[in-house]
């Protein structure tokens, strides 16, 4: 170990932590560690290890550990540790599992034993250093075990046990309240503690209780008052000051506990009046903890209710605060007045210059604080300027988080307090060409609906100047490279709306906009979607007012490459502009009105437009409709669904014996008269209503060739997959129209003409610096002039008759964007691939007669008798029967498959209206030359003759 270096380390140590320090890189310092772990590797398994030498290497493993490499070799050795007698040592080892250790490690449960054991021992020292091993390593599952113990420490007669015991048990309700709700009360009495320590550390979990539930600590106003108190008054020991403030930390902490218990209290607010006018006087403003403290008070007075006398000390604080040199001061002092405005609105306008330096400061962090500020002072006066200062900062940050927040803050003051609709519009016009994919999808459909209403007034010029002067904006600004997708998509929407409706422009220049648009942005699908959406509104105006349409070039290109569109959306919207151009100018006016975005949409939910073609159909002997719950014999979808849960559940592992194979039963041609396969009788599939998705058909022969029979296995389950029905679902679509409304008015006064100003101070520290005529105009912007009323564009101001509708959805549906469901269209069966033959899927459940397994009977499994018109082998086309033994086993072994889940599918079956359910069963197949030649003339029989030469037919089929 060489020779002892400072602190009783060895120098071997110290010589570590040097050369670590003198490290010149990060590769270096990780070869001089990994060495060090190598070393401490093979000392600490080393047999009987002085106990001095463990402890070194403990703290080695430390030093180890913080500098990021993994020591974890050696943390049994520090549990161990704990477990020692030595004072020195268990302190070490508790120190090292406390930073070693998380409260979920698996050697927790290792040192549980010995806290119990250490929280009884008679030196405090011991009993503390378990206590700090509670707090950190203790978890939910092991609070219980030393949870009693704790709550005895809390009388114990050292006060630092007292303190960290109330520190466990706080630890305890932050782990789980669950466990410690019986035990609030100890909290209440430790606050009455005579050490003003454990006094101090009761107010962190009476805090948290408060936070939660105010009302019912409402009496501990009195206690807290009187403690804050003779805390300000100096009547706790020195050894709690810092620097010269009488312990400052205990009373910001009390501070925030009564911001809590008076907020909303007249008579708890009262009892705090004087206590936070004394400490906010006696306050030392020339150092930070002071004014840390003086900070807390203003907050406390902006907390609870307001007094005149507390509001006019806090004004005067936060005059300092801004007048400081200090950033840090006067983003304090910006802050609190942001506080502060909310219950006395003018005391912004004494500190009117003060806060415009501080939006002029370079400071970046001191800027965003103001342009808070600014946001809780707004109102119809000033949002004009406000807004643009902050569009005008929004523009020059790169911080897209901070820009999204920017933008919907501009937003939400634009529609809470423009002075008009035209400034409205030009300041979402900024907001979007700048902002544009950071703002909310549903400020666009404000916008829009914003447009469609107008005014909110019976003035029809007004109303069509508005749109005229957006019509107008956005063609100057479509032009202009790089512009936000929800910003184009209203673009899109206004010119197709209103881009020919005051005759100033035509509409080909119009519609070649909107080309240019859609080929500009080939990629963004949304955007080509509104252009198309437009293009047809424009065209249907057009035929609908009795002028010829001419669809320029562009457009048709533009149409036709739509119209081979990988997205079925623009697909539709291409042949819909196709079906519209074509209708006449009556038929125009009914399916796209003119200007009708907001009009109500009537809908016939009981179809009556439907009743003729209804009728016509009974006359021709159409059957009526059933009700589902009415029909008889169908399948009941929730019973199938339990089913299937059933099913899926019985597919777990089953450890019970396989049935016995059945007997084999020797083949023997059944007595079939001959006939031609062309006399068999199909039986048709039945049909089941649409809402029936998982009802299965049973399994049948389809003639998928001229020669080649096929077993159809669509809508069976898949045995050995997931439990599910392969049938595919009807997919539907739905789309959905958000509405959004603009703010609700409200009524602000922050206008007081006779208020005091005191920022005489200011001014006269400022009176040899000229102030610019600009800033005092701003000034006078932002906080001066005559207040006008605040008017705020809501919706419940525009037009009655109209509804606030999603302006762009609505207008797809109103203007004749033709929906999916009003298109008729002929469903056609899918064409199913070759099923696997080999794939012994579950049997579909049906209504249809037993149905025979043409297997079985082939192979003469079934009884003669059995009714042949049960089977279904085509109508039209013979059926290739030596196919089915193609796939027969070669070898001459005996190949007998039983199903082990025969008995589920037969409780199945009949559970489902008694149906049958046949399994193909394979029985013994093999080059048995007698069974061949009988099922030779078995098939010839049934009129299928060779198609070669070989007498042997199924001699030379089975080897």
């Amino acid at each position: 170990m060489g020779s002892q270096g400072g602190f009783g380390q060895s120098k071997e140590f110290l010589d570590l932590v040097k050369s670590i320090g003198e490290a010149r890189s990060k590769a270096e310092e990780d070869r001089i560690v990994l060495h060090e772990i190598e070393t401490l590797k093979r000392r600490i398994i080393e047999p009987d290890t002085p106990k001095r030498k463990m402890k070194e290497y403990i703290i080695r493993l430390l030093y180890v550990e913080m500098l990021g490499h993994d020591a974890s070799f050696g943390y049994i050795h520090a549990v161990k540790m704990t477990h020692d007698d030595a004072l020195s040592l268990k302190r070490t080892g508790y120190l090292a599992v406390t930073l070693f250790l998380n409260e979920d490690h698996d050697l927790i449960i290792l040192i549980v034993n010995t806290i119990q054991k250490d929280l009884k021992s008679d030196n405090y020292l011991v009993v503390c250093a378990a206590l700090n091993a509670v707090c950190r390593l203790i978890n939910e599952e092991t609070i219980p075990a030393v949870l009693p113990q704790v709550v005895e420490l809390l009388g114990h007669a050292k006060e630092a046990v007292r303190k960290k015991a109330v520190m466990a048990l706080h630890r305890f309700f932050q782990r789980s309240p669950s466990s410690v709700s019986h035990l609030v009360s100890n909290f209440r009495k430790r606050l009455c503690d005579n050490d003003p320590g454990v006094m101090g550390a009761t107010l962190c979990p009476l805090s948290d209780l408060i936070t939660i539930d105010a009302k019912s600590y409402k009496d501990l106003v009195i206690s807290f008052v009187s403690i804050l108190k003779q805390v300000a008054e100096r009547r706790l020991p020195k050894s709690y000051d810092y620097h010269q403030m009488p312990a400052p930390f205990i009373q910001i902490k009390l501070l925030k506990i009564l911001a809590l218990l008076g907020s909303g209290d007249k008579q708890a607010s009262e009892q705090m009046y004087t206590v936070v006018g004394d400490i906010m006087r006696k306050c030392d403003s020339t150092s930070n903890i002071g004014n840390a403290v003086l900070y807390e008070c203003i907050c406390c007075v902006s907390s609870i209710l307001p007094n005149s006398k507390l509001l006019e000390a806090a004004a005067d604080a936060i005059s300092k605060f801004l007048k400081s040199d200090s950033h840090n001061l006067k983003y304090m002092g910006i802050d609190a007045l942001g506080r502060l405005i909310k219950m006395s609105p003018e005391i912004a306008e004494q500190h009117q210059l003060a806060v415009i330096d501080c939006l002029e400061d370079p400071d970046d962090t001191l800027k965003r604080k103001t342009f808070e500020l600014l946001y809780k002072m707004t109102k119809s006066s000033n949002v004009e300027v406000i807004v643009d200062r902050m569009i005008d900062y929004m523009v020059n940050i790169n911080d897209n988080h901070y820009k999204t927040e920017i933008a919907s803050r501009c937003v939400e003051l634009a529609e809470q307090f423009a002075p008009s609709n035209q400034w409205f519009i030009q300041t979402m016009n900024k907001v979007f060409e700048h902002a544009g994919d950071l703002v909310n999808i549903k400020v666009a459909h404000n916008l829009m609906r914003l447009i469609a209403e107008g005014f909110g007034e019976d003035d029809e010029n007004a109303d069509s100047q508005l749109r005229s002067s957006a019509v107008e904006s956005y063609l100057h600004i479509i032009g202009e490279p790089k512009l936000p997708s929800a910003f184009l998509q209203v673009i899109c929407w206004v010119l197709g709306e209103y881009g020919t409706a005051d005759g100033k422009y035509s509409a080909s220049y119009i519609t070649g906009k909107l080309c240019d648009v859609a080929e500009s942005h080939s990629s963004d699908d949304t955007v080509k979607a509104y252009a198309v959406s437009a293009l047809m509104k424009i065209y249907a105006f057009e035929i609908a007012a009795g002028r010829k349409v001419d669809m320029l070039p562009e457009c048709q290109s533009l149409i036709e490459e739509l119209s081979a569109s990988h997205s079925t959306d623009l697909q539709q919207r291409a042949y819909e502009l196709q079906a519209v151009i074509s209708l006449d100018a009556h038929a125009i006016g009914i399916v796209m009105p003119l200007d009708a975005s907001c009009e109500d949409i009537e809908i016939d939910k009981s179809l009556s437009f439907l009743n003729s073609f209804v009728q016509q159909s009974f006359e021709k002997g159409a059957q009526p409709y059933i009700p589902e719950n009415e029909r008889s014999g169908v399948l009941d979808v929730g019973s199938l669904k339990s089913q299937d849960h059933h099913e899926a559940s019985a597919h777990s592992l089953r450890f019970e014996a396989y049935e016995l194979p059945k007997p084999v039963v020797p083949l023997r041609a059944p007595p079939v008269s001959p006939s031609p396969s062309t006399e068999l009788v199909p039986v048709l599939e039945p049909s089941y209503p649409k809402e029936v998705r998982h009802t299965a058909s049973v399994s049948s022969f389809s003639e998928a060739g001229p020669s080649e029979l096929k077993l159809r296995l669509d809508g069976v389950q898949k045995k050995w997959g997931k439990p599910t029905y392969s049938s595919p679902a009807p997919s539907t679509s739905s789309s959905s129209s958000q509405k959004t409304v603009n703010g609700v008015m409200q009524s602000d006064s922050m206008g007081n003409p006779n208020s005091k100003t005191r920022n005489a101070s200011y001014d006269s520290r400022r009176s040899q610096v000229e102030i610019s005529p600009e800033k005092q105009k701003l000034a006078a912007s932002l906080f001066g002039g005559a207040l006008k009323p605040e008017k705020r564009p809501s919706s419940t101001g525009h037009k009655v008759s109209k509804t606030s509708i999603n302006s762009g959805a609505k207008a797809q549906m109103e203007k004749g964007m033709i929906s999916a469901s009003e298109i008729s269209t002929e469903k056609t069966t899918p064409l199913q691939p070759p099923p696997d033959l080999l794939d012994l899927g579950e049997p579909s459940v049906t209504n249809m007669p037993p149905f025979v397994d043409p297997f079985k009977q082939l192979e003469g499994l079934l009884d003669p008798s059995q009714d042949a018109s049960a089977l279904d082998y085509g109508a039209s086309k013979s059926p290739d029967f030596m196919s089915l033994y193609a796939d027969m086993p070669t070898s001459g072994q005996t190949s007998t498959v039983a199903n082990p889940l025969s008995n589920n599918l037969e409780s199945f079956g009949s559970a489902n209206g008694g149906s049958t359910v046949v399994y193909p069963t394979q029985t013994n197949k093999g080059p048995n030359l007698r069974d061949a030649l009988e099922k030779d003339a078995l098939v010839r029989q049934m009129g299928v003759t060779p198609s070669t030469q070989n007498p042997n037919l199924f001699r030379d089929l089975l080897g």
